[in-house]
């Protein structure tokens, strides 16, 4: 019986042993374990700013490329209305000025009319001839002006070079320096375009 308690006494010894041991390496485990579990953080988290840079800056570029292409679509925008404009502005001025080429081509006939009503008659017949050119002379002014037509002003006025063309000077002192004295061919302006200077002669 001596035998059988001692046999029993090392056995519940040694069972109680075992699971100490076995404790003790369940705690080694989990001593480790948050050691590990730290570390693999500290990656991430060392990771992540990287990972914000890189999309910051792909943002970025995405940004200005969307500004690129719309400053390229704006100035696509503007020579398109330029374009426009311009077009809209040579439109006006072909349906403003669609007489000149026509208007231009009658002023020696005009220059003609005026040269032969001009001329003194005595005549009676050659008269009446010349009162039917007057006629005629003044319906065909009346028609060109209704297209526009405008005779230059300059007798009497100051000399301008942007209606005035100087062929010759004289000296009046009655008038003042730089008046036109005589108009030696009429001008002409079809609205605000000049077609032909008036050729005058010039108080110096």
């Amino acid at each position: 019986m001596a035998e059988v308690t001692k046999k029993e006494t090392e056995e519940t010894v040694s069972q109680q042993q075992v699971p100490e041991e076995a404790e003790h390496e369940v705690q080694l485990e989990e001593d480790q374990q948050p050691t590990n579990g730290t570390d693999e953080g500290e990656d991430q988290l060392a990771g992540e700013p990287e990972e914000v840079d890189e999309k910051e800056e792909r943002i970025r570029e995405l940004e200005t490329k969307l500004q690129e292409q719309e400053n390229k679509l704006l100035r696509v925008l503007a020579d398109f209305e330029n374009a426009k404009r311009r077009a809209t502005l040579d439109k006006e001025a072909l349906n403003k000025y669609k007489a000149q080429s026509l208007l231009t081509n009658l002023l020696p006939v005009l220059d003609n009319f005026e040269r032969a009503l001009a001329v003194e008659v005595k005549a009676e017949e050659t008269q009446s001839l010349l009162t039917g050119m007057e006629m005629i002379y003044r319906n065909l002014m009346d028609s060109l002006k209704g297209e526009g037509l405008i005779e230059i002003e300059a007798q009497d006025q100051e000399f301008d070079p942007n209606f005035h063309q100087a062929v010759m000077t004289d000296s009046d002192p009655d008038k003042a320096s730089g008046i036109v004295l005589q108009e030696l061919q009429k001008g002409y302006m079809l609205k605000d375009r000049v077609l032909r200077p008036t050729m005058v002669k010039v108080n110096e």
